[in-house]
């Protein structure tokens, strides 16, 4: 891995022990533009939370988000200085567990596969693992957490390669967040062979809030309190973010095309 001058892992929030010796210690990341950080995105970890205590033999011991590089090229995708600033701010002042890490998105463009694999290696190799109560170490689960938007890329032929397809939903597996009006049915099926690994959680109360809708929201004047922590709201307002962001009549398709040429994992 390449590490960019002055990078530290985070850990300050990690539970380095385990509270319950019979679980394994699990990881949520979530990689995305995070354009700007909504309550959905930090939601999507509480959901994540209660699937795991209700459904598995899992203990949570630390959750990530991982803002992409600003070589993604996405639509209305803010500079990677104000993204990371603006999840530190939601994450530092609304969360007691979720952390940031800058690695990914301070650097050239990296494949999600990359990415988990180096908060594998943060984590398993570098820190050793999760202590257990009885002074033993277990190996950290790293799982990336998305909504229900992605698992729909990856079971489009093509899209993904097969290659990283298998490194993540084969050795990591995923969390999906199921999004209102969403059949994941059929792309589930599509991506069988890995159906142990995928976990569907569905939303008991539905939120369609999207960075999208928010950045449309901006470039009209309209107040966007309450659909993003207030601190960064007040954040945006000072800075005077997305407000000249221009036209972007095909955002809504450019980010689909901008996924798609994520998830084909170029060399």
């Amino acid at each position: 891995f390449t590490y960019p001058p002055d990078y530290q892992f985070p850990t300050h929030r990690l539970r380095h022990t385990l509270r319950n010796p019979d679980k394994q210690p699990l990881v949520l990341v979530a990689c995305g533009s995070f354009s700007p950080i909504t309550f959905l995105h930090l939601r999507m970890f509480e959901m994540a939370v209660d699937f795991v205590r209700q459904n598995t033999d899992y203990e949570i011991v630390a959750g990530y988000l991982s803002p992409v590089s600003d070589q993604y090229k996405k639509p209305g995708l803010l500079s990677a200085h104000h993204r990371v600033h603006m999840c530190n701010i939601a994450a530092e002042q609304t969360s007691t567990w979720l952390m940031v890490d800058p690695w990914e998105a301070i650097q050239s463009y990296q494949r999600t596969a990359v990415v988990l694999d180096h908060f594998d290696f943060e984590i398993n190799t570098m820190l050793g693992g999760i202590a257990s109560p009885d002074g033993t170490s277990k190996p950290a689960r790293i799982m990336l957490l998305a909504g229900s938007d992605l698992i729909a890329t990856m079971s489009e032929p093509g899209v993904w390669s097969e290659r990283d397809l298998d490194h993540i939903l084969g050795k990591y597996g995923v969390m999906i967040i199921e999004r209102a009006g969403a059949d994941m049915d059929q792309a589930i099926d599509s991506l069988s062979r890995w159906r142990h690994n995928i976990h569907l959680i569905h939303q008991l109360i539905q939120n369609d809030v999207s960075s999208t809708k928010v950045r449309l929201f901006l470039r009209r004047g309209l107040s966007v309190r309450y659909l993003l922590p207030a601190p960064v709201v007040d954040y945006i307002e000072q800075n005077g973010l997305y407000s000249d962001e221009g036209p972007t009549a095909s955002a809504a398709s450019g980010a689909v095309v901008a996924e798609k040429e994520k998830g084909k994992g170029k060399e």
